[in-house]
């Protein structure tokens, strides 16, 4: 079988590279793909990026199943083209996406459907959402409501914080969002106190199955400092999603989701990435929903999965999710984040990479905003590398990973030297 992963992201060199280890497919490419795509012989990298003219490619090169990886083509309604021409892809329909492309359409549909999740007011009037933010004080969460590369929030611990963020993202948008309405729009909420998780799962439209547990860093510098990123490492599984949080986030949470779309018309396909707060007694809300694998959670994830991805992927398009049951590593995976100088506002690229390592059995390199020029890797991104290892304990994956990343060299490179501290606590 030929399998064709969609976008250029660490994400997506994470599926492609878990495919590729199955003996059921010959051919997996990556449209656009990376540099580290490009330097893998075993996966072909496809410059398209127009829906409609991957559609045909896939067509004409007879791909067998497609799995899209990132938001934005997503949003673009790339599974509704697929599926109107009787390509098996898996991902949600443009109305489905809805759920991340739109803050406003998700906080409004988790209200509806009694999916708990914080205290929000939607506004398009920068005066308006001045006076609530005065109304309600600080510490207080503002969102710029739309797709932006996971740097649309700002947690503001202070009200000039706030205000600041209000302007930036509806005066200024100078964050390049994607609205659904056209005009800036954002969504304000209270600040929940507890410990973030990533919840992963996959649905057929009616059946849910959950991928193991994974923690995200948010934050850019050690100890949580610093401005929000789209993530600057991960690990699996996560101590902090216990039997009982699983089991309260699948029953309050993921399947009311699923029914809900369903009995709105806009059935779920795809992976579904509920972003939790969980409080001291156990209790998890909804931060957000993301249409996709997280990134950076989906390359520890991979690399704990032990059962045949495109056997999953396959059995959630047919609709048969509730036949398989997933096996995992019982190790654990850590993944670190490097990133380009100046990241998260103003990434510089074009620096060269060096000392990249070949692939061991516990150690992987996925790449990100990378590409191969002239025979060097370059940066192109903010996120450039994703360095993550499979080790007995976290401990132990973290000195792995450190180990590798040290020898890792380009201009500017900043990582965090703490990912897992949480687990490791524990």
């Amino acid at each position: 079988m030929k399998v064709l992963v969609i976008g250029g992201g660490g994400r997506e060199h994470a599926l492609a590279w878990k495919l590729n280890l199955s003996p059921k497919v010959h051919k997996v490419y990556v449209a656009p793909g990376n540099g580290g795509t490009a330097l893998d012989d075993r996966l072909i990298n496809v410059p398209i990026t127009d829906v409609k003219a991957l559609r045909e490619w896939a067509q004409a090169e007879k791909i067998g199943l497609a799995v899209v990886g990132p938001e934005a083509p997503l949003a673009a309604g790339v599974v509704d083209e697929f599926r109107a021409h009787g390509l098996r892809v898996f991902g949600p329909t443009k109305a489905a996406a809805q759920l991340e492309s739109s803050k406003a359409f998700s906080k409004a549909f988790m209200k509806r459907h009694g999916i708990p999740t914080a205290e929000y007011e939607s506004f398009t009037d920068a005066a308006l959402a001045h006076a609530y933010v005065d109304a309600k004080g600080a510490p207080i969460v503002v969102k710029a409501d739309g797709l932006a590369a996971g740097k649309g929030v700002v947690v503001a611990m202070t009200a000039a914080e706030a205000h600041e963020a209000i302007d930036f993202m509806l005066l200024d948008n100078k964050l390049g969002v994607v609205h659904n309405d056209g005009g800036a729009r954002v969504v304000i909420e209270e600040f929940l106190q507890g410990e973030e998780a990533s919840f992963i799962v996959l649905c057929d439209g009616k059946n849910v199955t959950a991928l193991a547990t994974s923690q995200d860093h948010k934050r850019l510098l050690d100890g949580d400092e610093g401005p929000n990123t789209g993530g600057m490492g991960a690990y699996s599984p996560a101590p902090v999603v216990t039997a009982d949080v699983h089991a309260r986030a699948m029953r309050e949470i993921i399947l009311p989701t699923i029914r809900g779309m369903e009995k709105d018309g806009i059935p779920y396909t795809g992976f579904l990435y509920a972003g939790l707060m969980i409080d001291a007694q156990g209790r998890p809300k909804t931060l957000e929903f993301n249409c996709r694998m997280g990134d950076p959670e989906t390359q520890p994830i991979m690399m704990r999965l032990k059962s045949d991805l495109s056997d999953v992927l396959a059995a959630a398009v047919d609709g048969k999710l509730d036949q398989v049951e997933l096996q995992w590593d019982r190790r654990t995976a850590l993944g670190v984040v490097m990133a380009a100088h100046g990241y998260p506002m103003n990434p510089r690229k074009g620096d060269v990479i060096t000392g990249l390592p070949a692939e061991a059995d516990d150690a992987v390199v996925f790449h990100a905003g990378t590409e191969l020029k002239d025979g060097a890797v370059h940066v192109t991104g903010g996120r450039v590398l994703c360095v993550t290892a499979l080790a007995d304990s976290v401990k132990l994956a973290q000195q792995r990973v450190y180990e590798v990343a040290a020898g890792i060299h380009f201009d500017g490179a900043q990582y965090r030297r703490d990912i897992g501290h949480r687990a490791v606590k524990s």
